[in-house]
């Protein structure tokens, strides 16, 4: 699990543009539903603005604890920037708040209402998730807990766990649902869909339906043969093949590829406290090779990667390598932003590691090391096995209105979320040839329409057309480039 590059992932938000102070006031002409330019409404014991005529922005900052960052001004919608004080311990919410980062796309208070988390930090640029656009709809994005802003200082990092996070969505919930009091949907890509999922274990009255992507389910951290299973299949051999050798070579190369590193980590300032030593840095950055490849390429990308890995240059090697798994992400500066994620990793989500049969033993030193490496030694970490085999009971037994979206040669997908008995209207679909940003319109058609069609009527706002024929199902919305974008950002070896 590891690295921040440039293209690709699923779900996401982009592109603002540059807001003014007189934005966060204006109304926008474009924009149906509470729009007023001042508040009119009446004001709740609460605190709480009810008056639906009310301007957006006040009955968001009549909610006890919500502020305004700023308000971004995009045509069709208003964008709010926010923060929301929560409790750092929701048992013991009197021992401390922390602000926590969300935003708010209001289209209108009479729409549907998508909640989404990459399970990382929060973008601050408008944009639209595939579930938002489908039922055209508001939406609501949560930077998750501890990536900063959103950390409590001092950090207790205990109060970092599944449930905690659970719990700040589901507060954020209950202060939204009267302003937004329709259908609500939550969704989200990777660690965003093993958040929505983890959502909706713990709290299963909230939501109205839950779209998650491409989330990882490691229900057994020491079982790790799937991976294994699915780098001996993935893509064509040849293709394999070319991966395989290049990461060899690699190794073979150590000494000298090393040496461009000592001078590229001078020229940057890099240091490597946490992982320990450049050395093993190098090694974690070529073994993550392969598995990058698969998680954000596609099998026609293999024309990319070197054909004759023995014969190829040192700067070839170095190319490839840096190009796909990058250099600069085992360094302390790359690190320190995913330290939450690492330490979720080693103290409940798991973490994969995989072998290597196509390289000697002599060349490996470290082989994949484990995510108490990538974390400051003064944290202290102690893994629950408990915790994700409790979340996949529940899925198997428990699911009601959930679509699980993978893609065929994602290595996440390795190890997925599947269904029991138990699930009610619930499925999980696999988008073939796709990578990690699989998604719902990348599906075969028979299984897009019906993902789309259940999508629409867990939100209430399937037209009768589908609902007599599911077949007819598409989004709502029309596609905007810039707010249905996918992200730049690449969360490599990361879920």
């Amino acid at each position: 699990m590891r690295k921040t590059l440039r293209w690709l992932l699923s779900l996401a938000v982009l592109i603002g543009t540059v807001s003014t102070a007189g934005a966060a006031t204006a109304a926008q002409p474009d924009t149906t539903g509470s729009t007023t330019g001042s508040s009119t409404g009446a004001v709740t014991g609460s605190g709480l603005v009810t008056d639906e005529a009310a301007d957006i922005k006040d009955r968001l900052l009549a909610i006890p604890g919500m502020s305004l960052i700023e308000e971004k001004p995009y045509t069709g919608y208003r964008y709010f920037v926010l923060n929301y004080t929560q409790p750092v311990d929701h048992r013991h919410p009197s021992k401390g708040t922390f602000q926590q980062r969300l935003t708010v796309l209001h289209k209108d208070v009479s729409r549907p209402t998508v909640f989404y988390t990459s399970g990382y930090g929060v973008s601050t640029s408008p944009g639209r998730s595939e579930p938002t656009r489908t039922v055209d709809g508001n939406q609501v994005s949560l930077e998750y807990r501890y990536f900063t802003p959103s950390r409590p200082a001092p950090a207790d990092w205990t109060k970092l766990d599944i449930w905690q996070a659970a719990s700040d969505q589901h507060r954020i919930f209950k202060a939204l649902k009267p302003v937004y009091d329709k259908k609500w949907l939550s969704t989200g890509g990777s660690k965003g869909g093993m958040t929505a999922t983890y959502f909706e274990r713990f709290y299963p009255r909230d939501m109205d339906g839950v779209v998650a992507y491409v989330a990882p389910n490691d229900v057994v951290n020491k079982e790790d043969s799937a991976y294994d299973r699915f780098f001996a299949k993935v893509g064509t051999e040849e293709c394999r093949t070319r991966l395989n050798a290049v990461q060899r070579e690699a190794l073979v190369r150590r000494t000298s590829l090393e040496k461009k590193y000592k001078e590229l980590a001078a020229a940057e300032g890099y240091t490597f406290t946490t992982v320990g030593s450049l050395d093993r840095a190098y090694e974690a950055v070529v073994l993550d090779y392969v598995w990058a490849f698969w998680q954000y390429s596609l099998l026609a990308d293999c024309d990319s990667i070197p054909a004759d890995a023995k014969n190829a240059t040192d700067d070839e090697i170095w190319t490839s390598i840096d190009t796909i798994s990058g250099f600069s992400f085992y360094t302390d500066q790359g690190l320190s932003p995913y330290t939450p994620y690492y330490y979720q990793a080693g103290t409940q989500l798991g973490a994969p590691t995989i072998t290597f049969p196509h390289i000697e033993k002599k060349y490996v030193r470290y082989g994949y090391q484990p995510p108490r490496n990538f974390v400051p030694r003064d944290i202290s970490m102690k893994f629950q096995p408990g915790a994700m085999r409790d979340v996949d009971s529940w899925v198997k037994h428990n699911a009601n209105h959930m679509l699980f979206v993978y893609g065929q040669n994602d290595p996440w997908g390795a190890e997925q979320f599947r269904l029991g008995k138990g699930a009610r209207d619930s499925y999980v679909f696999t988008a073939p040839g796709l990578n990690h940003g699989a998604n719902v319109a990348a599906l075969v058609p028979e299984q897009k329409a019906l993902a789309t069609a259940r999508i629409l009527e867990w939100a209430g706002v399937a037209p009768a057309a589908v609902q007599a024929d599911p077949e007819k199902a598409k989004p709502l919305a029309t596609y905007e480039s810039k707010l249905d974008k996918r992200m730049t950002e690449r969360q490599q070896l990361r879920p």
